[in-house]
């Protein structure tokens, strides 16, 4: 009766004959050079990349002395690459000329590449509030997902976790209250060219919150009485007009008689600087003594020139 092979439980070949110095070098992240055409950019990126005054000064920096910070990227089943960070730099790579990009390469998952991409553009000293609007919701979206949030759950800043929900989560990192990461994220529901003046400053945060719950057809309406008013509306006057649109009353001319509301009239002051008429009182002289000595003076003006 011939024997059974004898089963031995061998690591493989290339590891029989490595050095443990050879096996933790292949796991250690190496800087390589990789073409710009094999990479793409990450989908629905939420940062500008903008051609300006410090886009032109690190061109400037590549042309010199090559790309310092490589690049991240994570490969891609068509054997592809995807940026993570570094779309900047491939941005200035392009404008200088050049073909290559240092990357470090790294597995990663959707979500963890989101989370990462956010992260390293939160760095940046100018960031938008419609970059923030949709780089926070992309984060929370992935982790959400991470934390596997049951399909019952209609909170979409709740996880199943009971540690702490992803929204504080989120908040400890970005160092943002919830509730001002919530406003970033209703921002998303803008149109986008209501978006762009709350990037202008043209409307600002809180009102541009309430006109969010606006459908699409009626901020454009809303844009539209915006334009030939040459005004956005105030906070109360986007309240009211939310709930008109709650209410289904919302229409042009509710709109135009919002924005046309009569305010009462401000009280107008009036200051002079202390430094222009001090010359004519002495140092300890209090404000009522000025105030009274200026109103009567101005009354002598006034009996001697009528």
């Amino acid at each position: 009766m011939p024997k059974k092979p004898l089963a031995l439980n061998l690591p493989p070949a290339d590891d029989l004959f490595s050095t443990q110095e050879s096996r933790d070098d292949a796991q250690r992240e190496k800087v390589v050079i990789i073409p710009r055409s094999q990479i793409d950019s990450f989908p629905d990126h939420p940062f500008l990349v903008k051609v300006d005054e410090s886009m032109m000064a690190l061109v400037e920096s590549v042309k010199a002395i090559g790309v310092q910070t490589p690049a991240t990227v994570r490969p891609k089943e068509d054997g592809r690459y995807e940026y993570v960070a570094g779309h900047r730099r491939d941005k200035a790579c392009e404008l200088a000329e050049i073909d290559d990009v240092p990357c470090i390469v790294r597995q990663m998952t959707r979500d963890e590449a989101i989370i990462a991409m956010v992260e390293s553009n939160l760095q940046r000293e100018v960031i938008l509030p419609s970059e923030k609007a949709r780089s926070y919701k992309m984060r929370l979206d992935a982790m959400n997902r991470q934390s596997g949030r049951p399909k019952n759950n209609l909170t979409p800043v709740v996880s199943d976790s009971k540690e702490k929900r992803t929204n504080e989560k989120l908040a400890e990192v970005v160092g943002e209250s919830r509730e001002q990461i919530r406003r970033y994220i209703r921002l998303t529901e803008l149109t986008p060219q209501m978006l762009d003046m709350v990037d202008e400053g043209s409307l600002p945060m809180r009102p541009a919150v309430e006109l969010s719950y606006l459908p699409h057809e009626q901020q454009q309406l809303l844009q539209d009485v915006m334009e030939f008013e040459d005004r956005a509306p105030s906070h109360a006057e986007a309240a009211k007009i939310r709930e008109l649109s709650n209410d289904g009353r919302l229409d042009e001319a509710a709109i135009i008689s919002i924005m046309r509301e009569e305010k009462p009239h401000k009280q107008a002051h009036f200051k002079l600087p202390r430094e222009k008429i001090s010359q004519f009182f002495a140092a300890d002289t209090s404000a009522k003594v000025i105030q009274d000595t200026i109103i009567k003076a101005l009354e002598l003006w006034r009996s001697q020139n009528k």
